[in-house]
C-alpha cells in the first residue's frame, strides 16, 4: 500500500479521538497535532522519477489519503480541490479515504463527482453505536461507487446489520486501540460484527487486538509488536466463498459440561418436549429421530452462510427442533457461542455429527426424565 498526506493535523471530534496516534507521535517531538498544515508531500500522486515516470504506480496498491489528518476537515477545504484534481488525474491509481467526517462529503465533492468515481472508495469509522447510527445512514446515502466501514478503536458492541443489508457497504473492518490509555476490546464485540457480515456476506478484516483485549471475561495486556499478529492468529478475518474460516482451531465442549450450563441457562432449560413430541418418538424410535436430526443438521445450519440464519429455527412442530433451542443448535452464533464451531464455515460431515449427536442425546435425556 502507498500512504499520500496531502495535510498534516487534525481536530479531535468523537471518542475514536481521544487517544490518537497522530497527537501521541506529535506530542512525543514537541509538536501541536491539532495544527492543520499542507505538507511537502501534497503533489504525491503527480510527482515523477529520473525517467519521467510517476513515483506512485498501481503495483503499489491502495494509497490511503490523509492518515495523519481527516480528508473532509474544515480546514483543508482551500486545499481539497487540488487533491480532486489530482485524483481525477490518476484513475490508474485506487485511492482509499478514511473519515470521521461522514457528513461533510456532499459539500466536499468536485462538481463531476456524479454518482461516484470507480477508483475512490470512501471509508467511513464508528467505534461505537452512536457514532454507527449517525454515520452509516449517510454514508448509504452519498453518491459513492465503493463504501467500507471501519470500527478501530472499537469501544463497545455495535449491530450494524442493518446497515450491511442494504448490499451498499463492501468491508467492514474492527480492531482495538493501540498505546498509553488504550480503553479495553472485547472479543464478543469483534465476533458479533463479524457474524453480522457472514450472514450478509461482507467481508471482514480483524485488524488488531488493541492494547488491552478481553477474552471469555479475562483482561489481556497485549504488546503493540503483537497486536495484529494475534489478532491474524485468531483467524477470524472473512472472505465469503473462500474456506477463511476453515483453519480457525476450537474444541468442543465436554458433553458433561455442555448438559451442566444449558441446565443452567434460564433461557435453555425452559424448552421441554410436549406429550406430543414425546409420542412422536417413540413411535418412530431414536434411530429415525437421529436421522432426521442429521438431515435438519445438514439443511439447516450445515451450510457456510445458512439461508435466515438467526431465524431458520422453529420453536415447536418437531422434537428436533424444540431440542435445537434447547442445545443452543439452533443457528450458527448459537453453535459458536456454546459449542464453539466457528461461523463462517461449512460444517464438516464430524461436525455435522456431532450436532445431531448432541441433539440426539437431549432427546434421550429429555424422555428418560434426565435433561
Amino acid at each position: 500500500m502507498a500512504i499520500w498526506n496531502p495535510w498534516h493535523g487534525c481536530r479531535k471530534i468523537s471518542p475514536g479521538c481521544a487517544n490518537c496516534y497522530v497527537y501521541r507521535r506529535d506530542g512525543s517531538v514537541g509538536k501541536d497535532a491539532s495544527v492543520v498544515a499542507k505538507t511537502g508531500d501534497y503533489d504525491l500522486p503527480l510527482r515523477r522519477d529520473r525517467r519521467g515516470e510517476y513515483k506512485l504506480t498501481a503495483g503499489q496498491g491502495a494509497v490511503f489519503t490523509c492518515m495523519t489528518s481527516d480528508f473532509f476537515l474544515e480546514e483543508a477545504d482551500g486545499w481539497r480541490p487540488g487533491c480532486w484534481d489530482m485524483i481525477r488525474t490518476r484513475r490508474d491509481l485506487r485511492f482509499y479515504i478514511i473519515t470521521k467526517r461522514i457528513e461533510r462529503f456532499a459539500q466536499c465533492v468536485p462538481p463531476d463527482w456524479g454518482d461516484g468515481w470507480e477508483h475512490v472508495t470512501v471509508c467511513s469509522t464508528c467505534e461505537d453505536q452512536e457514532r454507527t447510527d449517525r454515520r452509516l445512514p449517510v454514508l448509504l446515502e452519498l453518491p459513492i461507487r465503493h463504501r467500507q466501514v471501519v470500527s478501530e478503536p472499537m469501544l463497545g458492541a455495535i449491530d450494524m446489520e442493518k446497515y450491511l443489508a442494504t448490499g451498499l457497504i463492501e468491508h467492514v473492518t474492527c480492531g482495538g486501540e493501540s498505546g498509553p490509555g488504550a480503553r479495553p476490546c472485547d472479543f464478543r464485540w469483534i465476533r458479533e460484527v463479524r457474524r453480522e457480515c457472514i450472514r450478509r456476506g461482507v467481508p471482514f478484516t480483524f485488524k488488531q487486538t488493541g492494547a488491552v483485549f478481553v477474552k471469555d471475561g479475562r483482561t489481556y495486556r497485549i504488546d503493540r509488536k503483537d497486536q495484529m499478529s494475534q489478532a491474524r492468529k485468531s483467524g477470524m478475518s472473512y472472505v465469503p466463498g473462500t474456506g477463511s474460516a476453515d483453519a480457525i482451531a476450537y474444541r468442543l465442549p465436554e458433553r458433561a459440561d455442555l448438559f451442566a450450563r444449558l441446565r443452567r441457562s434460564e433461557f435453555r432449560s425452559r424448552f421441554h418436549l410436549s406429550a406430543k413430541d414425546r409420542a412422536y418418538v417413540s413411535e418412530k424410535g431414536i434411530a429415525a429421530i437421529r436421522g432426521q436430526a442429521a438431515e435438519i443438521v445438514e439443511k439447516r445450519l450445515g451450510a457456510e452462510n445458512p439461508e435466515n440464519d438467526g431465524k431458520q429455527t422453529p420453536m415447536r412442530g418437531h422434537p428436533v427442533f424444540v431440542a435445537q433451542h434447547a442445545t443452543a443448535c439452533c443457528c450458527r452464533a448459537c453453535l459458536e457461542k456454546w459449542h464453539h464451531i466457528p461461523a463462517g464455515k461449512a460444517l464438516t460431515a464430524a461436525e455435522r455429527d456431532y450436532v445431531a449427536d448432541v441433539l440426539t442425546d437431549w432427546i434421550e435425556r429429555e424422555t428418560a426424565g434426565k435433561a
